[in-house]
């Protein structure tokens, strides 16, 4: 069985170390327990990724040591 989440209320923030001339550009939302949706914001109504928030953490930590 698949479930879905409802992003439609979804505030989105664009990352920090997203280019300011519009490329490269990733957002993340907040408040959906367990979960990190991201998305490419230069397409703001396409697919959004649903990480689990583990994954995210590990994810981002991983960037982080190669900084």
């Amino acid at each position: 069985m698949r479930h879905t989440t409802e992003l439609s209320a979804a505030r989105w923030r664009k990352s920090s170390y997203s280019n300011t001339n519009g490329g490269s550009c990733v957002e993340v939302a907040d408040d959906f327990p367990g979960l990190v949706p991201v998305r490419d914001s230069k397409n703001p109504h396409g697919p959004a990724l649903l990480i689990p928030a583990a994954a995210w953490t590990a994810f981002v930590a991983s960037l982080k040591d190669q900084s």
